[in-house]
């Protein structure tokens, strides 16, 4: 097949909310923007978003509380100076998506919304009923379309062109008849989102196969904080279906088999309003010590039975759909089944403030860009508040466009040839023709089930050092897949082949930073180290792919601010 080779000024790859708020700002500003996507810009997960987006608009609230309350949560890891940008541009993101015409819930004044999180000193977390994600996604899109954006949708952006320390272009397939291109440009941009589909219990659409991870981490750059992941409290049992945090906001209630209102033991005065790591060790912990309800006694149960009928049925319909859908269980009438589930990745692939892609701690990749969940920028640190993920895509999407419309001044275009498709041809062509015994199910299967054993709320080195072992194993049995699809037409069995490449190579990252990482910081707990340790660990990860399939690990510094690291407690 003959390589289509595209130029445009802006690339980007993903279509969420990173990635459209970007867009926009480059298309309106007159760019020429190309937007890959695996799947339809409505479909990206940014629209499973439910609960909120924080910004302090309420009374007696501050952007510095948002500040404090967003330090505190990450463990004392995040950003000082990149959270300060976050919590005091959020009033004006709420402002400007809301003036695209978003539509928030409303009070009895009249003013937008709020409700209360987790881990937050003040509600404010702006909400449109329990679907903000999809009103925020569907306003966006329909700004950028309006705008002009080109969307490629169902395309695989499977490479990046990076040579000399510059990226200029992405290597991309048309998933409709695996059509090869490359889209040629001077600034590229990954807003792909997360890789909760590495576990076997998670919260993720299953397009959420963290591959732009693991393309940059496959051109020797490198990947920062992967060991902390965030897994929400509230999945629905047996499938991890999200139960928004909304639910807890409005008042519901956790209780173990015994009837124990267990949160008064772990986080007395929060309650289940603590922060998501805390409330998700707890019900973890209630479920391996024998307190769990259901038919595996894994999860425990959330009751909203005592609010009124008229909260649960203006403000969190969907919740109630899913329960009823998913459980059978109606929340108007009985509790309903929730577990820990793998949600949101706290790192990713390193940015600084302005969003250009790092090479090094201190060194910058020219003409790379990230935003949202695939980036990071280190806002949340080692764990993350519900509701800043939505204002950190919105409001760090828009910013990485602004920063790249500014750019485009100075970049040069260095000219792509069909050559620059060839890793990306290669890797199609032996998938397609390589005639092993293994099968990718089989592989993926071992793989999250492994995750979740060995890597997941509560670690030690013991297991995550199976862990690797087992990520080693799995490596090798990839090298002997076979698929039985060999067409061109919606080859999902090929793409499902390539991205669980990228989901065994990520999760090297993620366990060789559990192992590195000898304290509990955050989402990451260990239980043979329980401390927190700030002499030795106050410190971001950044860790690198070699030839041979190990991991190497370098570590780089916390911005420090006006918040002194302290004990957390709720």
């Amino acid at each position: 097949m003959d390589v289509q080779i595209y130029q445009y000024d802006a690339v980007i790859v993903g279509a969420g909310l990173a990635g459209l708020a970007a867009a926009e700002e480059l298309t309106t500003a007159g760019k020429k923007v190309a937007v890959i996507t695996k799947l339809h810009p409505l479909r990206s997960h940014s629209g499973a978003a439910q609960g909120g987006i924080n910004a302090a608009l309420g009374e007696g609230d501050t952007t510095e509380l948002h500040e404090f309350d967003t330090i505190k949560g990450s463990d004392y890891l995040a950003d000082q100076d990149c959270v300060e940008m976050m919590c005091t541009k959020a009033p004006e993101t709420i402002r400007w998506i809301e003036s695209l015409g978003a539509l928030f819930s409303r009070n009895d004044k009249g003013d937008i919304a709020i409700r209360p999180f987790g881990g937050q000193s003040k509600p404010r977390a702006c909400y449109a009923k329990d679907r903000t994600g999809l009103t925020l996604l569907q306003t966006i899109y329909e700004q950028a379309h309006r705008a002009g954006i080109e969307v490629f949708d169902e395309w695989y952006a499977a490479d990046i062109i990076y040579k000399d320390g510059k990226v200029s272009g992405v290597a991309a397939f048309n998933i409709r008849n695996m059509q090869p291109a490359i889209f040629n440009a001077k600034a590229v941009m990954f807003a792909t989102g997360g890789y909760g589909r590495a576990f076997k219990i998670n919260s993720n659409a299953h397009a959420n196969t963290g591959d732009a991870l693991s393309i940059v981490a496959r051109h020797g750059l490198p990947l920062e904080d992967m060991e902390f992941v965030q897994f929400h409290p509230s999945g629905l049992g047996g499938s991890g279906i999200l139960i928004s945090e909304a639910a807890r906001g409005e008042g519901g209630r956790l209780f173990n088999s015994l009837g124990e209102r267990f949160m008064e033991k772990y986080a007395p005065n929060a309650l289940e309003l603590a922060s998501r790591d805390v409330v998700a060790r707890a019900i973890t912990k209630e479920v391996l010590e024998g307190r769990g309800i259901g038919p595996e006694k894994d999860a425990v149960w959330i009751d909203l039975t005592h609010l009124d009928p008229q909260i649960i049925l203006t403000k969190l319909p969907e919740l109630r759909e899913l329960a009823i859908t998913f459980l059978g269980q109606d929340m108007l009438k009985e509790p309903i089944m929730i577990a820990a589930t793998a949600h949101y990745s706290m790192g990713g692939i390193p940015v600084d403030i302005n969003c250009h892609v790092r090479k090094s701690p201190t060194k910058l990749v020219e003409g790379f860009y990230a935003a949202g969940e695939c980036s990071c920028v280190s806002v949340h640190g080692a764990n993350r508040l519900g509701a800043n993920s939505v204002l950190e895509a919105l409001l760090f999407g828009r910013h990485a466009g602004q920063n790249i419309l500014e750019d485009l001044d100075w970049l040069e275009l260095r000219k792509a040839t069909a050559e620059d498709a060839q890793r990306m041809l290669d890797e199609i062509n032996w998938i397609k023709t390589n005639n092993g015994t293994e099968s990718v199910p089989a592989i993926r299967t071992e793989l999250q089930q492994s995750m979740t054993d060995n890597a997941a709320v509560f670690r030690k080195e013991e297991t995550l050092l199976l862990q690797r072992e087992i990520l080693n194993t799995l490596t090798e049995r990839y090298k002997n897949i076979r698929i039985s699809d060999k067409s061109n037409t919606f080859n999902t069995e090929l793409q499902e082949a390539i991205e669980l490449g990228h989901m065994i190579e990520f999760s090297k990252f993620i366990v060789e930073g559990a192992i590195l990482r000898k304290e509990s910081r955050g989402a990451h707990y260990r239980e043979d180290y329980p401390q927190r340790d700030d002499e030795n660990f106050m410190k971001h990860t950044y860790s690198k792919l070699n030839k041979d399939g190990t991991i190497s690990t370098e570590y780089g510094e916390v911005v420090p601010g006006k918040f002194e690291p302290q004990a957390r407690s709720y």
